[in-house]
């Protein structure tokens, strides 16, 4: 059985705020997220706060980029650098999306 990585998103599809996170394993990681969302222990309080109120028919998930695991030397590596390139291109800070903006991550 073949294992995937990637990068994926979480839409909100009322405000078009978007979460940008990766997984070493994509398959399940959906229903993970969404289990933490409606328990209300998800780690991104604004994120969390949306979903509080706008419920889960206002949200969607997306793999943007996936990659199969078994050639790949390091795995966290390789997550940084296409999560990397996914912040470049759609920049989910501030008004447009839940990411801490990478330079803030380190205040």
């Amino acid at each position: 059985m073949n294992v995937y990585m990637g990068v994926y998103q979480i839409k909100n599809n009322e405000n078009s705020k978007v979460l940008i996170g990766t997984s070493s394993n994509l398959k399940n990681r959906w229903l993970t997220l969404r289990m933490q969302l409606e328990t209300k222990r998800h780690s991104n309080a604004g994120l969390q706060k949306d979903w509080n109120y706008f419920g889960p028919d206002d949200f969607s998930y997306e793999v943007v980029e996936q990659k199969e695991c078994k050639d790949i030397v390091n795995i966290n590596w390789e997550l940084k650098n296409m999560e990397k390139e996914w912040f470049q291109k759609i920049e989910p800070y501030d008004e447009k999306g839940y990411n801490k903006h990478p330079i803030m991550q380190n205040k």
